[in-house]
């Protein structure tokens, strides 16, 4: 059979390994993995000297907000902004939207939104709060990938918490079904209300005391019912070890990786983020941790907002930070100067996650899967202009920053995606 596509690469992450590659592509997948010079020929894209072939990044944290906040983010701006930083699938997050992700009308309206504006794959969570414990079973079987729940205030009165009898109860159901819970793990009795503009107030206000009740909660809770469960965002490294000797998986995420607390001015609002940015010696623990694969993988927690909700000082402005174009850069960046290489980033960035959630066919360059790259110019320097991103809102934490790596293009199903063009992305449901 004819090929749709050959492309290769002198430098290409294949198989948890660097190596130059011929991908051959047919009807949007990858049909076969074979040496760089056994295809050659008219037709054939071979990647410049300076470029690599990654599998399109896999980012399971993402707050698109649309329907009902569509002017905080929405789908347009969110995968465009995915596509740039070489992100070919998302998972949309059940909350900052109207209505939340917590019943099946729901994840009609947002699908029926979200259909026509996609650049990347969008897969979606369903939400578990007090009360809809009946909505998980349809939501499960309308294909979400699982379950999100906050142990404490969310930030939005549409989705409160579960408490601890609340989360056994929704974790016994998760389990029947075969669903994974993921978690926003603080203990909310543990966190006090900043008080102005300085930064230490606000990481005093949400101490790694938090994370780690919350987490032993999970565990404990996920031993008890047999769940499945996944803690998000993880910040504070005192943690760690309430992860041993379980199957709960946990992720982290570019700013705790990048940015440390003492280098955060007081009034910085845009570094706000739940839980906190800590300092640079929980930074470094983070990394280490991440290289000894006691964290499970690098996502975005992609929360943005209007640029007049960061104002104010620490307790009023929103917690999240807008990351999604830039995570791979971020993360490489750093990462390179630790002596981690791109098979790495690679597995921390795309295939870990895509396996967590069961998204079969994504996160890596093999037969079989859909042929989704990002084509990165790993030495390539650039400075962030935060009004540049296809972000909604120009405001980051990064603006100014000098970053090393490039996204130079980035294909899905074969296809390279042009932000000009009419969106391609399709709606993706767990199993399917």
């Amino acid at each position: 059979m004819a090929a749709d596509l050959v492309l290769r690469a002198r430098r290409a992450v294949v198989g948890g390994a660097e190596r130059p590659v011929a991908v051959v592509v047919r009807d949007g997948r990858v049909a076969e993995v074979a040496a760089y010079d056994d295809v050659s020929g008219p037709g054939v894209v071979t990647l410049a000297d300076d470029e690599v072939l990654l599998p399109g990044l896999v980012d399971t944290h993402v707050h698109v907000d649309e329907p009902g906040r569509t002017e905080w983010e929405g789908f347009a701006s969110a995968t465009r902004a995915a596509a740039a930083g070489g992100v070919t699938t998302i998972v949309d997050m059940p909350l900052n939207s109207i209505p939340a992700t917590t019943t099946v009308d729901a994840l009609d309206e947002k699908r029926s939104v979200a259909r026509d504006q996609v650049h990347v794959d969008v897969a979606f969570w369903g939400g578990a709060v007090p009360g809809n414990l009946g909505d998980l079973a349809p939501l499960h079987a309308a294909g979400v990938l699982g379950f999100k729940c906050f142990l404490l205030d969310s930030g939005v009165a549409e989705f409160p918490p579960l408490d601890a009898a609340q989360l056994r109860a929704a974790m016994a159901e998760t389990a029947r079904l075969g669903a994974l819970m993921i978690v926003h793990a603080e203990d909310g009795s543990q966190v006090t209300t900043a008080h102005g503009t300085a930064y230490d107030g606000f990481l005093d206000s949400r101490p790694p005391t938090a994370e780690v009740r919350a987490i032993d909660l999970v565990v404990a809770t996920a031993r008890e019912t047999g769940s499945r469960a996944h803690v998000v965002h993880l910040s504070a490294a005192d943690a760690l070890p309430s992860f041993r000797g379980s199957e709960v998986s946990v992720e982290t995420c570019p700013h705790y990786l990048v940015l440390a607390a003492e280098d955060v001015p007081d009034g910085a609002t845009q570094f706000k983020c739940c839980p906190p940015i800590r300092d640079a010696a929980n930074r470094d623990r983070l990394w280490a941790a991440l290289a000894a694969g006691e964290i499970d993988f690098v996502v975005s927690d992609h929360s943005p907002c209007p640029a007049e909700l960061k104002r104010g000082g620490f307790a009023e402005a929103w917690g999240g930070i807008a990351s999604l174009q830039l995570s791979l850069p971020l993360v490489w960046t750093a990462a390179r100067e630790r002596g981690h290489s791109l098979v790495d980033v690679a597995r921390w960035m795309a295939t870990g996650p895509a396996r967590r959630v069961g998204l079969s066919g994504k996160g890596e360059i093999a037969p079989g899967s859909d042929a989704d790259f990002c084509v990165l110019a790993p030495d390539e320097t650039f400075r962030v202009d935060a009004a540049a991103l296809h972000h909604r809102h120009p405001v980051s934490p990064y603006d100014g920053r000098t970053l090393t790596g490039t996204v130079r293009r980035t294909w899905l199903r074969g296809v390279p995606i042009d932000l000009a063009a009419a969106p391609r992305g399709r709606l993706l449901r767990r199993g399917a």
